[in-house]
């Protein structure tokens, strides 16, 4: 079976993904998953895991942003009994535990710089050292990682080494916001709704065409993560009912009445779509002087399918 048909999508962005992450699970290359919290790099992790020959293999993650800088260097490398404070018993740690298999390093922008370098020497090695040990262990494990935040910017603030970002960026796939995939909100709401009426025995709601509108015009921060969260408590609200705009949380409110875009007539001749594409993003580059955040602000894209789509018309952000 395969592993990436589970991913609901009509989105172009979400399936050219896809396509990259098919090739790349053929082989033992690291991968960096970046997107915003929510875009699904987890999912994409685990099914280039299952679509992989270590596919029957240990596949285990560690969120970086989720321990302090000791208990990660403990977690990820292993320990020795008496090598720190509460050290009580010999550890070995997630390295040693994925030998053979994946291990998902999620959020590796939190990782402190300190240990930066240790996994920089393990990527390029196989080796690494338990904290408290002097003899290095040397296993195989396959490398996944993924990012929410701009590891460049944080290059550029010292806070995350350049030549792991080099390491780790191997094969980037940039995952775009649910904004920018708005074809899949609704077919990820009914498969939603479908899962939670199953397990919890109810009949799945519905959204009236009113409540597509604004569903389809709002930015969701939260992106596909707060999609699921509020179709959970819709499932539970309006089981069997038809979901109207004014049951939408607070938030949503202010995008009910969003303008729309004004009417573009195409010219009888017609255009060429990436041609005009690519002229509206280089001129939101060079009124930006390069700068892509203020860039995909003016063209209410995300910066990371901005970035995409840079790299896709090879445009240069130097001005």
């Amino acid at each position: 079976m395969d592993k990436f048909s589970t991913i609901i999508t009509l989105s172009p962005l979400v399936n050219s993904c896809i396509r990259q992450a098919k090739l790349v699970a053929r082989t033992d290359m690291t991968v960096l998953l970046k997107g915003d919290t929510g875009t699904g790099k987890e999912v994409f992790a685990q099914a280039i895991q299952q679509s992989s020959k270590r596919a029957n293999t240990v596949f285990l993650k560690l969120n970086c942003a989720a321990l302090s800088e000791n208990l990660i260097e403990s977690e990820l490398f292993g320990h020795k009994k008496g090598s720190f404070t509460d050290a009580n018993h010999d550890t070995i740690g997630l390295l040693k535990s994925a030998d053979g298999g994946t291990l998902f390093l999620d959020e590796i922008n939190s990782l402190p710089i300190s240990i930066q370098s240790k996994l920089l020497h393990f990527l390029d090695s196989g080796e690494f050292l338990s904290v408290g040990e002097v003899i290095p262990h040397k296993v195989d494990v396959r490398i996944i990682a993924a990012t929410n935040f701009d590891l460049t910017t944080l290059i550029s603030a010292k806070q995350f080494r350049s030549d792991l970002y080099f390491r780790l960026n191997a094969f980037p796939i940039d995952l775009p916001c649910l904004m920018d995939r708005e074809e899949d909100i609704i077919p990820l709401s009914l498969y939603f709704f479908d899962v939670i009426a199953e397990k919890n025995g109810g009949k799945a709601p519905t959204f009236s065409k009113e409540c597509i509108d604004v569903l389809q015009n709002y930015d969701w921060p939260g992106n596909i993560r707060e999609l699921k969260n509020i179709c959970e408590r819709f499932s539970v609200l309006f089981a069997g009912l038809v979901i109207e705009p004014d049951h939408l949380p607070a938030e949503f409110k202010t995008n009910i009445h969003k303008p729309k875009l004004k009417h573009f007539t195409l010219p009888e001749t017609g255009i060429k779509l990436d041609n005009l594409e690519a002229n509206l993003i280089y001129q939101a580059l060079e009124r930006t002087q390069g700068n892509i955040s203020k860039s995909a602000k003016l063209l209410s894209i995300s910066r990371n399918t901005l970035s995409y789509r840079i790299q896709k018309y090879g445009l240069s952000t130097d001005f």
